[in-house]
């Protein structure tokens, strides 16, 4: 997934960070992290699973003409759930 710039990036305390773990809300990882978050942490969501808060930038891979159209599967996937 694109990345928009190298200087926005997920920290929390460890006592917040082990309660994101436990409780299955991390969604997203970097595998090559670009910013240094916490725990290769690229997105979470909230308690009901609903909200998504997102480091990376789909929509700036969403067709070829961009360089890749990953970044299209996301929002189709949300299109597709409701």
């Amino acid at each position: 997934m694109t990345v928009g710039n190298g200087e926005g990036n997920f920290f929390a305390a460890p006592e917040t960070l082990a309660r994101l773990e436990g409780e299955g809300q991390v969604v997203f990882r970097y595998l090559d992290n670009p910013n240094g978050s916490t725990a290769d942490i690229a997105g979470i969501v909230n308690g009901q699973g609903n909200v998504l808060g997102l480091m990376p930038h789909p929509d700036r891979a969403f067709e070829a003409e961009l360089g890749s159209a990953d970044g299209a599967i996301l929002f189709q996937s949300v299109l597709a759930s409701a």
